[in-house]
């Protein structure tokens, strides 16, 4: 991520460097596309990063009838931090002991919502060279292919993450559906029922994924665009027209 490295002087010293206010870029298909980019990064940051959720169970045990018990769970999704509260104060006739949610599935989440914060950050500086430096942008092609590995990158990363926070996502349904109910110790105590009641709606972490894969086919359709404003570009034409 040496991109912003680069830009630096040019947010730093504007006079020096010639700026040059330019709106119409974002009618442009390079700045429209880095404006969506920056957008999608916004709703994956908030569809994933903001879930709160929780997981609920109907109890009875001893003194207990018919007790709905929850865990709440929410980013970054350490669920094996996350316990159900206590039927009674009692704990079911001291039967009962602390029960946990399992898995820790922190990693995937954060990699997926870090690189939509980073995705952010870069776009927004993009798209000040685009409106104020785009003369500069021209005229200086390791800014152009500097853009352009950037979003080879970005590409790859966002196919990552989002296949990875996808594979988490599944573990975390797995974890705090259902079949949670057979590993639970406590409530296989003598005179002891549980079942399962409900838990939150994770359609907005399905949604998440779907921003993920359309940021990655975004970026990967942004590289061509970038591409064309390289020598590379250029000489591949000169060389394809030559006899």
């Amino acid at each position: 991520w040496c991109w912003p490295l680069f830009l630096l002087p040019a947010l730093v010293f504007p006079v020096m460097v010639g700026l040059r206010m330019d709106f119409s870029m974002l009618l442009e298909p390079l700045g429209f596309v880095k404006v969506l980019e920056w957008l999608l990064a916004i709703f994956v940051f908030a569809t994933c990063g903001g879930f709160r959720g929780e997981t609920a169970l109907l109890v009875s045990c001893k003194g207990v009838v018919n007790k709905t018990i929850t865990a709440a769970f929410a980013y970054p999704f350490r669920l094996n931090t996350v316990v159900f509260s206590a039927p009674d104060p009692k704990g079911c006739g001291g039967t009962w002991t602390d029960v946990y949610l399992m898995g820790n599935f922190s990693s995937s989440a954060q990699f997926f919502v870090t690189l939509a914060a980073v995705v952010f950050l870069y776009c927004i500086i993009a798209l000040v060279v685009y409106i104020g430096y785009y003369h500069m942008y021209q005229q200086n092609n390791k800014f152009p292919l500097t853009d352009l590995s950037v979003s080879v990158l970005t590409a790859f990363l966002w196919l990552v993450s989002t296949f990875v926070w996808a594979k988490a996502l599944a573990g975390i349904k797995a974890s705090t559906g259902a079949s949670i109910v057979p590993g639970i110790e406590s409530c296989k105590a003598p005179g002891t029922t549980c079942h399962f009641l409900s838990v939150t709606s994770m359609r907005v972490l399905n949604v998440s994924v779907v921003f993920g894969l359309v940021n990655m086919i975004l970026w990967a359709g942004n590289v061509w665009l970038i591409y064309k404003d390289t020598n590379l570009h250029n000489q591949w034409n000169r060389i394809s027209e030559s006899p």
